[in-house]
């Protein structure tokens, strides 16, 4: 049988790899737009979001196995990857759609999913709660950053 963890982060690697459906003509249209001066983190945003997913796959590990197989940790997966798959799908639709609000309803979308998982499994875990923290406390930057994008950028609201 293949461990639970192996499979948790199968599922999470797969799910990100949805952010490759980025083609170089999207990435053109986002490169040009204007940014907030205070955006000096802009390149550590790949790691940042690398710490996020292996803290959330840590979460869904720690859940599992608090309770395997249980219907009420099977919904709890299936939130967890309905969180993972509206946070991969920000920049894609964002991008394809050439739409700031797009991006800034799916980051709020992902806040809110966000929030209603961490008080799903607080109650089963305290750490797994704990380790979906970076996630609760960078999606709200990332939205914020996206609204200052479309102050900056009206035209491409």
């Amino acid at each position: 049988m293949i461990p639970s963890w192996i499979i948790i982060g199968a599922v999470t690697f797969f799910i990100a790899l949805g952010s490759f459906l980025i083609t170089p003509r999207d990435v053109k249209w986002f490169a040009r737009l204007s940014r907030p001066h205070w955006l000096v983190f802009e390149p550590l945003i790949p790691l940042i979001w690398t710490v996020i997913f292996v803290c959330g796959a840590a979460s869904a590990y720690i859940v599992w196995q608090k309770h395997p197989g249980s219907l009420i940790t099977w919904l709890v997966m299936a939130l967890y990857v309905l969180v993972e798959i509206i946070t991969v799908a920000y920049i894609p639709i964002m991008l394809r759609f050439r739409s700031l609000k797009a991006g800034e309803i799916l980051g709020l979308i992902g806040l809110i999913s966000g929030i209603v998982l961490a008080i799903c499994i607080l109650p089963i875990s305290r750490m797994a709660a704990l380790l979906l923290l970076p996630y609760l406390v960078w999606t709200p930057i990332g939205t914020y950053t996206t609204e200052e994008l479309k102050e900056l950028n009206p035209q491409d609201a």
